[in-house]
């Protein structure tokens, strides 16, 4: 199933969950330590090279960022966790800015939690993704940089967060595989939002 973005527009940049936009669309956030490529990944989907600024410094993402997506839906910006050449008390801010936007926003929907796969499962990464467990959030994986892997160290890396997963999950969340570079993982992860839209819409 091919699915394409027709317009996406910027819309508003929050510093706190309550000053976000008060109408009721979902919403599909992306989250991912500092450099992970979140900004690029965003670019991709949206099929805007500019929409969300990508950087070379991490930590370049400070506020909440709604984009609206053919004013159906809304796919939303967050701040990197986990880049350590910021003070503590810094990183505490973003850490309660994204805490509190995924516990306390009602019209979230997903979250896409972006994992940079040439790395073994990170620490961080998983103690984040307990929280969202034990918060009760729905989330799915994004292997980012897919494209600096051959195939068997892909499916090496891959198979090994699985396993780590399924030591403390009963069950795996949606995982897609993604590189801006070759192109790929825009359709699937379009489409798994379609659905998810068509499922909510069946439920009012």
């Amino acid at each position: 199933m091919t699915v394409f973005i027709k317009e996406v527009t910027f819309v508003k940049s929050s510093p706190n969950y309550k000053e976000c936009p008060k109408d009721r669309l979902p919403e599909y956030a992306f989250v991912g330590r500092s450099n992970v490529g979140k900004s690029s990944l965003i670019n991709y989907l949206a099929g805007y090279n500019k929409l969300a600024k990508t950087s070379n410094e991490p930590g370049r993402t400070r506020l909440i960022n709604h984009f609206i997506v053919d004013q159906s839906w809304y796919l939303v910006d967050l701040p990197g966790y986990g880049y350590a050449r910021i003070s503590k008390s810094e990183r505490s801010k973003f850490i309660r800015l994204i805490h509190d936007y995924l516990q306390y926003r009602p019209m979230l929907t997903c979250l896409f939690l972006l994992i940079d796969i040439r790395h073994s499962p990170q620490a961080n990464d998983l103690d984040f993704m307990r929280w969202l467990g034990i918060n009760k959030i729905p989330f799915a994986l994004c292997f980012t940089k897919t494209d600096k892997l051959s195939s068997s160290q892909l499916d090496k890396n891959s198979n090994s967060y699985k396993k780590v997963l399924l030591k403390e999950w009963d069950f795996l969340p949606p995982l897609f595989n993604t590189s801006t570079y070759k192109k790929q993982g825009k359709e699937e992860i379009l489409a798994f939002i379609k659905e998810t839209n068509k499922s909510l819409e069946s439920k009012k």
